[in-house]
């Protein structure tokens, strides 16, 4: 831990003005030595006051994602125990992915304050301006096979889905496969990229953007934020630890007792189960209800001819 941080936490742990002097004795530095780490500290946002004989007091954190507050007491097993943070990326996804070929250990975050050719499912692109959404990715190394690959986009979504509602009062909901749905304005995507063999998965990146503070003028017509939601700015560095926490937990589960525990809890908050949709689907496009999500995370759809379509991916669209 550097000495910013070790220091860092000392003020934010004691809640009260701690004296230069005491400082200076803790880590070994002059009273100058700690002015300047104050400094730099200060550089990054924060607000720390300065009183004559009483010494440094933290009044104020910036809404930035440093790594220092998105693992401040984080009590997660697995996911952000190593958080790589950037102010500006190409593609969180494309820095994780060659993280994880190096070597980089299940449960590294990588996040940035803004990415410039943030990637979204089919193609597409996903708007990322900088201090206003999150876009992290996350290396993991599960012991499944490629084909069970689709369940943890939908862990990741229903991880997004509960830390919105536990954050706020709005009610959020899962479109298959991959997007967080609010008011019928889509405020989250995940992007899931795996390096796999034929029977096993070497690692896989679990990209999640939400646009949390994003107005609503830079956003596609079918696109939405949690403030514009909401009503007000919420904190970013609270939501992104709670989606730590949510997606370290769920994963815990899969892992040890498998998708079936998980997947009530996916129907129950499922935007398209009992509704019309349309699927774009392996060049075609297929119309129908939806009538379940099976025990593999498929989309179990009952077409108009009245025969039984299982779809284990595609782009869809809630028709009624």
């Amino acid at each position: 831990m550097q000495t910013e941080d070790r220091i860092l936490a000392i003020l934010k742990a004691k809640k009260d003005f701690v004296s230069g002097e005491e400082l200076s004795h803790t880590f070994g530095l002059t009273r100058m030595g700690i002015w300047k780490v104050i400094q730099r500290i200060k550089s990054l946002g924060y607000v720390i006051t300065a009183q004559p004989h009483e010494g440094y007091k933290l009044t104020s954190i910036p809404d930035r994602l440093i790594p220092f507050e998105l693992t401040w007491n984080l009590k997660t097993k697995c996911i952000g125990k190593n958080v790589l943070a950037f102010e500006r990326v190409a593609s969180t996804n494309d820095n994780a992915y060659e993280l994880a070929n190096s070597g980089a250990k299940e449960g590294t975050v990588v996040v940035s304050e803004e990415q410039s050719e943030g990637k979204g499912r089919l193609g597409r692109s996903w708007i990322s301006p900088p201090y206003k959404g999150i876009y992290m990715s996350i290396i993991l190394r599960p012991d499944i096979l490629p084909l069970d690959a689709p369940k943890i986009t939908l862990i990741a979504t229903l991880s997004v889905c509960r830390s919105i509602s536990e954050m706020t009062s709005l009610l959020s909901f899962i479109k298959w496969p991959n997007d967080v749905i609010i008011n019928g304005r889509k405020v989250c995507g995940i992007l899931t990229e795996m390096n796999a063999e034929v029977d096993r998965i070497n690692f896989l990146i679990a990209g999640i953007g939400v646009n949390v503070n994003t107005d609503r003028s830079c956003l596609p017509k079918e696109a939405s934020s949690i403030k514009e939601e909401f009503g007000i700015r919420i904190s970013r560095i609270e939501l992104m630890r709670l989606i730590m926490i949510r997606f370290d937990e769920y994963y815990e589960v899969f892992q040890r007792k498998g998708f079936g525990t998980i997947l009530s809890e996916i129907k129950r908050l499922s935007y398209s189960l009992g509704k019309r949709v349309r699927v774009h689907y392996l060049d075609r496009f297929i119309e129908g209800h939806v009538q379940d999500i099976d025990k593999d995370g498929a989309l179990i759809l009952r077409l108009d001819n009245g025969f039984i379509e299982r779809i284990s991916a595609g782009d869809l669209v809630n028709v009624r």
